[in-house]
């Protein structure tokens, strides 16, 4: 009978990260088009993706700056669409949460929506993962994901508007939150947020500076807290 490999973790993990370089890679590279676009320079561009690295909020920060928003919009705005990574955070702390202090802190520098998708879904599968392992998983997971974001945004940014329009690279980024949304939606209350956020985001298109996103947001976490309440109570009301 053969061992367990100590490294079998961080290569499964890698081998869960690796599909969703198909989206990944466009979505750098989009990223650092439109950067280029909006007047950033390469330092500046790389800037945002290694220090801030969630695409989401770096377009929407991107697209205010070139709307000349005020500084607290943009800051207000980028931080409700990386709202996200607080209940990411939560979700996962129950299985990273005993790491040491560095090790969680690596951990949430690479907790984007990728490598949170992968991770919970094999740690909710095998709880029996012992912590080191499930660290290895993560990382594993963030290593074609992470890695890999940095170059293709320093490629978008070189080639500029000199990338074919025609390559359309802005399907990254419906595609993979589809992706990632899509699975998850597994109960009614996921649903309703689901549907509110999206109708909302569409009616409210029209308001300044993007604030409709936020607006959307939290309409549809309220609706997503008071159906799940809803179903709570009605289990409880059951004989």
């Amino acid at each position: 009978m053969h061992s367990a490999r100590p490294d079998r973790p961080y290569l499964d993990g890698l081998r869960g990260g690796l599909p969703f370089l198909l989206v990944v890679v466009p979505f750098g590279m989009l990223f650092g088009v439109v950067g280029t676009e909006a007047g950033l320079n390469i330092v500046e561009i790389m800037g945002f993706s290694m220090l801030v690295i969630a695409g989401a909020a770096q377009f929407t920060a991107i697209q205010l700056m070139t709307e000349n928003a005020p500084v607290l919009v943009i800051l207000a705005s980028s931080l409700a669409v990386n709202l996200r990574m607080a209940m990411y955070s939560a979700s996962i702390a129950p299985y990273l949460g005993p790491l040491p202090l560095w090790q969680r802190a690596l951990s949430a520098y690479f907790l984007v929506d990728q490598t949170y998708a992968v991770s919970i879904a094999r740690f909710q599968a095998r709880p029996e993962m012992s912590l080191g392992a499930r660290l290895a998983f993560h990382l594993g997971a963030a290593t074609p994901i992470c890695l890999c974001w940095y170059p293709a945004t320093y490629f978008g940014a070189v080639a500029g508007t000199r990338i074919p329009p025609d390559y359309a690279l802005d399907f990254a980024l419906p595609i993979t939150f589809l992706a990632l949304i899509a699975p998850a939606l597994t109960s009614l209350a996921h649903v309703a947020a689901a549907l509110t956020a999206t109708v909302l985001s569409l009616l409210f298109v029209g308001m300044p500076f993007s604030l409709g996103i936020i607006a959307a947001a939290i309409c549809a976490l309220l609706v997503g807290a008071r159906v799940e309440l809803w179903q709570t109570r009605r289990r409880e009301a059951k004989p």
